[in-house]
């Protein structure tokens, strides 16, 4: 399923956050939306959902197979919201809910959009614990989050964004809580789901060698702004834009291939 964000522009308390974006997400492959704090990527993903602060202004385009959801009832960009575009957020220990377990977290979402009875939605949960590597699953779904690593927590985040089926998945910085080593599980791991069920991905990242581990394209933003696009090799390999070249002059050489 395609996702196609045409001169996307956001607007809050009179600052413009965002100045026309233009970005296409394919099934299958991994876009890599990289930039400094500030320069509207995590903006960017919000407005695809529609969770942007109250009192925002937005243009643009945002189609899901042609399906326009800038101008969706919320009823509607609900059903789309959780069970066709998914999110994962950077911080698993404020996005999951400490007061329950992770197979309610898990079973909840399936049982709302996919209307599955109790013990189906169990067993897909399991399934799904599984699929993102939590050894234990059984045992996984009965505890609560608090009781797994960060790294665990991430993956129990991707999972529960799993829930329903999406087509479209947006990681917004889903390693910077994490520590190399377990970023580098977590990033195979993306890489691995979106091959495996064919997701259209967007990873949002400040860190360019996060991008050149995972991502099939790479664009990077500036003052809300998409200044450059193109296939990884030679965003980062051959960048035309200044400014991607002062970011990839930041980096350490082993850190970007």
């Amino acid at each position: 399923m395609t996702l196609a964000i045409t001169d996307l522009k956001v607007t809050i308390g009179g600052k413009d956050i965002l100045r026309g974006v233009d970005l296409t997400l394919e099934p299958g492959r991994v876009h890599g939306l990289a930039g400094e704090s500030g320069s509207g990527k995590t903006m960017t993903g919000l407005a695809v959902l529609g969770l942007l602060p109250h009192g925002s202004r937005v243009t643009g385009g945002i189609a899901l197979e042609g399906r326009e959801l800038l101008t969706l009832p919320p009823k509607e960009l609900n059903k789309v919201r959780g069970g066709e575009v998914a999110m994962v957020f950077q911080d698993p220990a404020t996005s999951l809910h400490p007061m329950l377990t992770v197979g309610r977290q898990l079973t909840e979402h399936m049982r709302h959009h996919l209307g599955l009875g109790r013990a189906e939605a169990r067993d897909r949960a399991v399934e799904l614990l599984r699929k993102v590597r939590i050894p234990g699953a059984e045992e996984a779904y009965r505890r609560y989050p608090h009781q797994f690593s960060g790294g665990m927590r991430q993956r129990i985040a991707i999972a529960v964004a799993l829930a329903c089926s999406p087509k479209v998945l947006i990681a917004d910085e889903p390693t910077t809580a994490l520590d190399v080593t377990v970023q580098a599980g977590v990033l195979r791991l993306l890489r691995g789901l979106c091959d495996e069920l064919g997701l259209a991905v967007l990873l949002v990242t400040h860190d360019l060698g996060v991008m050149s581990a995972v991502a099939d394209e790479v664009s990077v933003m500036k003052d809300g702004l998409v200044v450059e696009t193109g296939p990884r090799s030679r965003v980062l390999r051959e960048p035309d834009h200044p400014y991607t070249r002062t970011l990839l002059a930041s980096l350490p050489d082993a850190e970007v291939s």
